[in-house]
Order: C-alpha cells, then sequence, then structure tokens
C-alpha cells in the first residue's frame, strides 16, 4: 500500500480567494495535490484575517507559526513532510533554511505568484518617466533576493511565459528548475453563455482589484484622471463601478455619484457583479504575472478592456476577448464601442471562451505538475547536484540567515 504523500505549504497569508488572484491561485494549487492524495498542512506566520478561507472544509490542517522560533523546527521534524511549498520568496527566505536543516530530503517547491522583481522594475521605471528595459532587472535590488530563492529551490512555479523566458533569457536559469503553471479553469462551452445574462440584460463598466496591490490602485488613478472624462464626454449616461478589497481612504475619495464614478469597496460576490456588468475596464500600467481579474472577465462572459502589459501572457496570441489599447484617448474610444456595439461584444465574448479553453485548463498543467513532484521525490540527489549555484547560495544563505535569525530569537527572548 502506497504511503500517503504529506505536503506543507508555508504561505505568506491565509488565502482570501475572494479578496485576491493570489488567494485563488493558492486555492487551486491546493486542490491539485488535494486530488492526487497529498495531505496538506497549511502554515503561516501571519494573523488570521475576517476573509481568509476556512481550510477544514477542503481537508487542510491549518497551523500557526512563528518567525525567527526554534519552535517551527520542533513543528517540521514531527510533521515530517515530503513536499514543502513556499508562498513567494519571501518566505522561503525566512524558512527554507530551517527545512535544509530540519528536513533536508523533502523536496522545496516555490511558487513565484508572479515575479516581484518584474513588478517592482516595471513600477520604478514608470515613476520615473521612463520605457522600461529588461536590463532593468539586472539592478534590482528584489531580483538579486528572488533569483537567489529560485535557485536555492528545487522547482518554481512560474504563472506566465514572459516570466519564463525573462528567468531563462536574461537571469540565465536553467529550465530544470521552472514550471509553467497558468490560472487553471474550467472547460467552457458555447452553451456556457447561455447561462449568463445578456448583452441587454448587462449594465456599467466595472473595474475590480484587491488595492493592496500598488498596480490596481495605480490604474483606478489612471481610470479616474485620464479615461473617464473621455468617456464621459461622449457617453454622458456611462457608469463605472469600482470594486475591491481593502479600498483606503485615498480610494474611497475618488467616489464621485454626480460624474458616473462609484467607489463600491469590497465585492461580497465578485464572480456576480462581473458577471452582470457589460464591460471590464483595466487600463493597468504596470505590473507582472497574470491578470486574475481580466480571466475572470472571461469566465463570466464579459468582454475587458485593457492594455499591453495587462494583457501580457494571457492569450498566446488569440485574438483578445475585447482590445488591448496604450493610448487613453482611444482606450476611450473603443471601450465605448464595445459597449454599445452588439456584435463587436458578442465577438469579444467568444474569444474569451477561446482562450480559456486553448491556454487555461487544468488537465494541461496538473498531471504534469504532479509528475515532476514525484519523479523529484524519487530522484532529488540526482537534481540538486546538477544545481550548483542553488547549492552555492544555499550554503551561504544557509549561514547568513540562520545567524540572524538565531540573534533576533536570542533578542526576543532578553
Amino acid at each position: 500500500m502506497n504511503q500517503i504523500k504529506k505536503l506543507l505549504i508555508v504561505g505568506f497569508v491565509w488565502p482570501e480567494p475572494k479578496s485576491s488572484a493570489a488567494g485563488g491561485r493558492m486555492m487551486q494549487l491546493i486542490s491539485i495535490f488535494k486530488e492526487n492524495g497529498f495531505e496538506i498542512t497549511f502554515a503561516t506566520a501571519a494573523q488570521d484575517s475576517d476573509f481568509m478561507v476556512d481550510l477544514s472544509e477542503f481537508g487542510v490542517i491549518k497551523k500557526s507559526i512563528e518567525l525567527n522560533s526554534s519552535s517551527f523546527d520542533d513543528f517540521i521534524v514531527e510533521l515530517n513532510p515530503d513536499v514543502v511549498l513556499f508562498d513567494r520568496f519571501m518566505v522561503e527566505e525566512q524558512f527554507g533554511w530551517r527545512v535544509v536543516e530540519k528536513c533536508p530530503k523533502a523536496i522545496r517547491i516555490l511558487d513565484t505568484e508572479d515575479l516581484h522583481c518584474l513588478r517592482t522594475a516595471r513600477q520604478k521605471a514608470f515613476k520615473e518617466n521612463r520605457i522600461f528595459e529588461l536590463e532593468d532587472l539586472l539592478s534590482e535590488e528584489v531580483a538579486k533576493r528572488e533569483i537567489a530563492s529560485v535557485l536555492r529551490c528545487d522547482l518554481s512555479l512560474i504563472i506566465s511565459e514572459f516570466e519564463m523566458n525573462t528567468l531563462k533569457d536574461v537571469f540565465k536559469i536553467n529550465e530544470d528548475l521552472l514550471f509553467y503553471l497558468p490560472f487553471l479553469v474550467d472547460e467552457m462551452k458555447e452553451e456556457d453563455l447561455l447561462e449568463l445574462p445578456s448583452f441587454e440584460k448587462r449594465n456599467d463598466f466595472v473595474f475590480i482589484g484587491n488595492f493592496l496591490h500598488e498596480p490596481n490602485w495605480n490604474t483606478v488613478q489612471y481610470l479616474k484622471e485620464a479615461i473617464w472624462p473621455s468617456i464621459k464626454k461622449d457617453f454622458p449616461e456611462a457608469v463605472l463601478k469600482v470594486y475591491g478589497a481593502y479600498p483606503s481612504q485615498k480610494v474611497l475619495q475618488l467616489h464621485q455619484p454626480k460624474n458616473g464614478f462609484h467607489i463600491m469597496g469590497r465585492a461580497e460576490d465578485a464572480n456576480e457583479i462581473v458577471k452582470n456588468a457589460k464591460v471590464v475596464l483595466a487600463p493597468i500600467r504596470f505590473g507582472a504575472g497574470l491578470k486574475g481579474k481580466l480571466l475572470e472577465a472571461m469566465q463570466c462572459g464579459t468582454p475587458s478592456a485593457t492594455t499591453a502589459v495587462g494583457s501580457e501572457a494571457m492569450h498566446d496570441g488569440l485574438p483578445w476577448n475585447g482590445f488591448i489599447e496604450d493610448d487613453p484617448a482611444e482606450f476611450a474610444k473603443k471601450a465605448i464601442a464595445l459597449y454599445q456595439n452588439e456584435n463587436l461584444w458578442k465577438q469579444s465574448q467568444n474569444n474569451g471562451i477561446t482562450i480559456i479553453n486553448e491556454c487555461y485548463q487544468k488537465s494541461n498543467y496538473s498531471n504534469q505538475l504532479i509528475s515532476l513532484v514525484n519523479l523529484l521525490l524519487i530522484d532529488s540527489k540526482r537534481h540538486r547536484l546538477h544545481n550548483f549555484m542553488g547549492n552555492l547560495l544555499q550554503h551561504h544563505a544557509f549561514k547568513s540567515t540562520m545567524y540572524m535569525s538565531k540573534w533576533i530569537e536570542a533578542k526576543n527572548r532578553n
């Protein structure tokens, strides 16, 4: 009889799938491993939140842990996981060396979520009012930490093909250390559209996104200042509803109902809101990874208007679920056309279904991932032997991170 394999996920926060795409991504990973017979423990040093998912409903064991504490060592020795998955590089920095020391045989996987160094470098270029160049990444401080984390792990999950290519071409990462895993959703059929609200029954433009994420806040500012005035001028009845978790006072101050610009706050049911909207607006100017809001729009049969950065690596060259435009004046014109032209709207909706079925099918990726993990479980020694740079970084980072953490722990005791 096969022994049940144990997966420990060390989270950055407790998953909130209704608050962010990152939370949805984590639940997809849990689903893949659960369906393949893994016993899963989810541990994080983050505080509980009002909107965290009830992990017990998914058969996942919940465990609170502490930063810079040897109590984690006792916990992981007792658990003795076969696989440890780190949720973002900052978590691997904190706990990776402890896993290596106490459970050296455990396979270490990093879920990057998106490349933080790419998002940070793009944001910096944007604020300096210059065009982002891939070379910017080489001087980015976050890149040094994030790439070191990728190299120290046995496998990193990469959500975007653009990021896969960046890691291989710019940072010269060996492909054996990377696995492309986009968002994963169910197949859609044309009859699924019949169950969704029709063109005539939908109203309003909508934007949706977690406001703790800087690109979302910037997008809403851009909509308010550069795009919405043009839309309102040519389409006076237009209404935009902006939803998002954790809106700050700065966000709430943009609420201007007389101008059709509504700040709605947290969406209780994002799916329901997007399904009843006519067009999703997402003129994103910097960021990384894949945009959960744009995939959700496709699933809801709602066309979207976005930018080159917003659509990056999301459609594999297939016709977009609406349009892609970087010029604000053109963006406004095309948004109105998409809203008012039923034929264009329906064609865009069908484009979205094609993208979903071609690019995001769970069956295309989940079996490959589990096969790869099982191979690593069988032959991690050979895999690690060939990752010399990872071993080198592990050796040095182990020492520096370990002593820093032990110093903090000793200081906290005094």
